[in-house]
Order: structure tokens, then C-alpha cells, then sequence
């Protein structure tokens, strides 16, 4: 292992970051990676209880989140029953060529929709405004409009790209468009044209569980839409921390091949706070 990579090891904060490096180091020497029994992972805590919903009876997504609405390192892998991933002669020329040190992610570049991070998101809702605020990668944002206002016909294409949301029952549904093509939809490099356009889908079943589902459209890359399936689940009692993404591993260039993240029930062991 290098010294750079040591030296990660011993100032990361979270054992996440460990984790990471670990899987990371996994794929650099063309192992496997560690198993979740290894002490990585933990089981998230169970947090029973109805769904909680606002004075106006809107459902209240709030709160510290884990989890994604797709299968970041395969996105084929999350995909709703029935639905298949098919890729027009262009994407599929795009997918053959990438390769896994090239990943926008791991320059420290958003990941765009629908793909996640193993790390914590938080929820903040407004009247007007709800917002999604990520830990990881560059401690990014996503502003979604809730006053009603349409798209505008003229975006300049942006990671996240544009989003109007509104109500159907319990779930909130989120329309986005305007994206730039920058960004992979997973670890293995699936592309996306200016085209995509995304339908989110998000369901508190209950007190400890946000279903999560998007469908992607995008004729300029994909036959048909599809539509993913994922879900996070509530982490009471936490806060997001800072998290400085600066891109200097000196090792990128030996990648043969995506990390392997943990299957969903697993997620990254948290330390708690330090006491004053």
C-alpha cells in the first residue's frame, strides 16, 4: 500500500472513508472485497413507527438519511421487476471505452441522478423549496421547487439539473431535466445524453424507510426507459459531517475495475460524536 494511502487511513474522520480506501486498495490488487462479516459494516438501527407528516398533512421527509434510489456500482442490478437496461449502438460504444479511473465521481465531481454515495444525505423541506444536502463527494446540493413553476425552455445544462416537485398522495415526485452528459450513472461508466430526463419517486413507508424510485428516459442513450428501486433508511440522532473531497490518489491509474459497495441492508459504520 502507498504512503498516500496510509496516510488517508490515519486522518479519516469516518470508517466509511476507511472502508472506501480498503475496497479501493480491493480493486487496485484484484481482490475481493471484504465480506460484510469482516467488522466494516453494520446493520442500520431499526426505527419503528408510522410514517410522521407535517401540520398540513404533508408527509415529512426530514431528516439524515442512508441509502439511493439505484445500484451505484451496477445500475442494471437495481432495476424495477420486468425492466431491462438496453443501450443504443452510441452508448454502448461510450460504456466499452471507459474505464474506472476516469470515473467523474472519484474526481471529486457529482454524481448526479439517480446514483448515491456511501455516505448520509439530509432531507430539509420548505414550502416552497425542499433541498437535498449530500456529505459526500463535494458536500453538493440539489433545490427542488415545490411553488409550482414549470421548466424553464431554456437550461444550461448542470450536474443536477433543474427539479419541480409535487404530491401524489404520500409520495413526492420529482421531475428533473437540463442535466449535462458529465457524470456516470454508476461505477462500470453507463452514460447519458443531454436528452435525460428523470421521474423520482419518494415514499416514507414508515418512520425508518424512504422507498425510493427513478425512472430514466433518455432516447439518446437507452431503447426504452427504465426505472430503478432502492431505498434509505432514517439515521435518528445524526449529522452530517464535513467532508473535503480533493482528488490525489496517486494510484488511480492501476484501477482494473469498479469497488464493490455493500449489498443494501449494510451501511458504513459511523462513529459516534466526540463528547466536549
Amino acid at each position: 500500500m502507498t504512503e498516500s494511502l496510509r496516510g488517508a487511513f490515519s486522518m479519516a474522520k469516518r470508517s466509511v472513508i476507511v472502508t472506501g480506501i480498503a475496497i479501493a486498495a480491493a480493486a487496485v490488487l484484484g481482490a475481493q472485497a471484504p465480506p460484510p462479516a469482516s467488522g466494516l459494516f453494520r446493520q442500520p438501527p431499526t426505527v419503528k413507527g408510522p410514517a410522521p407528516h407535517l401540520a398540513d398533512g404533508t408527509p415529512d421527509l426530514s431528516g439524515v438519511w442512508m441509502g439511493g434510489g439505484s445500484n451505484s456500482g451496477d445500475i442494471t442490478k437495481g432495476l424495477k421487476a420486468g425492466d431491462s437496461v438496453v443501450m443504443t449502438p452510441w452508448a454502448e460504444k461510450v460504456f466499452q471505452s471507459r474505464k474506472a479511473e476516469e470515473d467523474p465521481e472519484s474526481l471529486c465531481l457529482p454524481f448526479g441522478i439517480p446514483r448515491s454515495a456511501p455516505y448520509p444525505f439530509r432531507i430539509v423541506q420548505t414550502p416552497t423549496h425542499y433541498f437535498i444536502l449530500f456529505e459526500g463527494n463535494i458536500h453538493s446540493y440539489r433545490q427542488i421547487f415545490m411553488d409550482g413553476r414549470k421548466h424553464p425552455a431554456d437550461l444550461d445544462p448542470t450536474w443536477y439539473g433543474h427539479s419541480i416537485g409535487h404530491w401524489e398522495g404520500q409520495t413526492l415526485v420529482v421531475d428533473t431535466v437540463g442535466f449535462n452528459d458529465r457524470f456516470w450513472f454508476d461505477y462500470l461508466g453507463h452514460p447519458h445524453t443531454l436528452q435525460l430526463h428523470t421521474v423520482e419517486r419518494y415514499t416514507r413507508t414508515d418512520l425508518g424507510n424512504l422507498q425510493i424510485e427513478v425512472t430514466i428516459e433518455d432516447p439518446g442513450a437507452y431503447t426504452h426507459p427504465f426505472t430503478t428501486v432502492g431505498r434509505a433508511r432514517l439515521t435518528p440522532g445524526d449529522e452530517l459531517m464535513e467532508y473535503i473531497c480533493n482528488e490525489n490518489d496517486q494510484d488511480r491509474g492501476h484501477y482494473s475495475g469498479p469497488p464493490h459497495l455493500p449489498t443494501d441492508g449494510f451501511v458504513p459504520e459511523r462513529p459516534a460524536p466526540a463528547r466536549q
